[in-house]
């Protein structure tokens, strides 16, 4: 291992059990300490002695993935995308966003509900693997839109472009456990854990450029 690593495996915001009933528990555990850290672990490793390690952040990997070896497209990109996630939920989350972002998405979808229904069907009709997208795109317009294995918007081989602001875990580790084959109940649980501050954080970073 480098000693100069810039990509850390970053701690999980809350501890394993603090998503119930939504995420259980073990899902958690089994999906922070095993996978992901397993996508950190390889990710790392095949950056190894090459210039990739010498950058500073994965948005400037992800700009010319299609250079890259699957290796490191499928596990930076299982890196990134579950730092992100685990972000992207909170014991506190839920509700509704407000302000720029709730007004965004009113202009953008025709409601809040259009939004999450558009969404949830994307999450739902993933087919295999992969992960739902709420973005800002090159039109700076929210759209949802959805990637397969561990790719993400910011990757120039995506069908789907843009600065993600929220992201859903499809994979089936992410919601077998607790609700087998049922991927629209997790998706349903997963509105009562959204951190729609961080979110919004997200949507202001694209708002100021």
């Amino acid at each position: 291992m480098s000693h100069h690593i810039k990509f850390q495996f970053e701690d999980l915001p809350y501890s394993f059990d603090a998503l119930e009933p939504h995420i259980d528990a073990r899902t958690m555990e089994i999906h922070y300490t095993k996978h992901h850290r397993a996508y950190y672990d390889k990710f790392v490793a095949a950056i190894e002695g090459t210039e990739l390690q010498e950058f500073d952040c994965m948005k400037d990997i992800f700009k010319n993935m299609s250079k890259y070896p699957a290796a490191v497209r499928n596990n930076g990109g299982g890196y990134y995308n579950h730092n992100l996630f685990w972000n992207m939920m909170s014991p506190d989350g839920g509700g509704k966003p407000s302000g720029e972002l709730a007004s965004r998405i009113e202009a953008d979808f025709g409601s809040f509900e259009n939004m999450t229904e558009k969404f949830s069907n994307t999450a739902a009709t993933r087919f295999g693997s992969g992960w739902a997208w709420l973005i800002v795109n090159s039109e700076n317009k929210l759209e949802v839109c959805s990637t397969p294995n561990q790719d993400n918007p910011l990757m120039d081989l995506s069908d789907c472009k843009g600065y993600p602001i929220l992201g859903l875990d499809v994979w089936e580790h992410a919601y077998y456990l607790k609700y087998q084959n049922r991927r629209p109940d997790y998706i349903k649980a997963f509105w009562n854990v959204v951190n729609w501050d961080e979110v919004y954080k997200r949507f202001e970073k694209t708002a100021k450029k």
